[in-house]
């Protein structure tokens, strides 16, 4: 046998000797088929230290191992995404190596995810996973991804957008919603005119805006272009007013930026008001 098993108290303890060398270790569980999974997974390891190659991670190891790998350069939004799959949603995949995850697997847990989530989410949750593994067989932890589990076929939706007759009434109700936060105002018009994400918005600074071009060319986006992006007149003249020199055009009666979400309020406020259905800060940079 290539290790044993035996108790100490509640716990299963696991021993092995390898190229001579005797280990023994808790597994620090009390159910025996998940001790025997721990024990064998320490003999494997175990098995290619000595060979000099490193251990296959698992794939909750996997997801630690590419966020700190990637942090640095994708956006917060993308970690945050990533972070919250690796902690809530491997079910029971966690503590599998990634070289061991079949398509059966794979799809037994998306079913899990389906139990509570829409079939959207087990879509970006397939692809979180997609994402990790793949990039293990670029950094030759693996030799190939040994799962191949396709995306759920969605119904496409009619995409939402702000009729341009009802622009003006709209953003009458945003400026009543956001009367005690005037940046807010700016940022929903900064989003309609020039198609800005919001997060766009909170890193707007006066120095991009060409007045005598009449273009804006961002300088923080998600796609890291910077292309000049035309000015409607009607934005021109509402930002003339209030024009500085230089820092953001976005912030709070105090002078700090933003955090993610700030508009939403003030948009749903008006979407009611106007009748509007499921128009999000999103979709408004859709309406663009």
């Amino acid at each position: 046998m290539s290790y044993q098993l035996f108790r100490v108290g509640k716990r299963w303890h696991y021993r092995f000797q390898v190229n001579g060398a005797r280990v023994q270790r808790s597994t620090r569980e009390s159910v025996k088929h998940k001790a025997e999974a721990v024990a064998a997974r320490a003999y494997h390891d175990a098995k290619l230290w000595s060979r000099g190659r490193e251990p296959v991670p698992t794939l909750r190891e996997l997801f630690v191992k590419w966020i700190a790998a990637n942090e640095p350069i994708v956006s917060g939004a993308h970690i945050k995404s990533m972070r919250t799959v690796a902690r809530l949603h491997l079910y029971g995949l966690g503590d599998v190596s990634v070289d061991q995850l079949t398509n059966g697997a794979i799809e037994q847990a998306r079913l899990e995810h389906l139990q509570t989530h829409s079939r959207a989410s087990a879509n970006h949750w397939l692809k979180s996973i997609k994402v990790v593994c793949n990039w293990a067989v670029r950094r030759n932890i693996l030799p190939m991804v040994p799962w191949s589990v396709k995306l759920i076929k969605l119904q496409k939706r009619p995409r939402t957008t702000l009729p341009a007759s009802m622009a003006s009434k709209w953003l009458i109700e945003v400026d009543a919603a956001a009367a005690r936060q005037p940046g807010v105002s700016i940022a929903v018009r900064l989003m309609l005119g020039l198609g800005l994400r919001e997060m766009e918005t909170i890193t707007a600074r006066w120095e991009w805006l060409d007045w005598e071009r009449g273009t804006y060319t961002p300088g923080r986006t998600k796609g890291r272009e910077a292309d000049p992006v035309p000015v409607p007149r009607w934005l021109l003249d509402y930002l003339h007013p209030i024009r500085h020199a230089c820092g953001l055009i976005v912030t709070r009666k105090s002078g700090e930026a933003f955090k993610a979400g700030f508009t939403r309020r003030a948009m749903f406020a008006a979407n009611a008001a106007c009748e509007v259905v499921g128009l999000t800060p999103h979709r408004l940079r859709g309406t663009f």
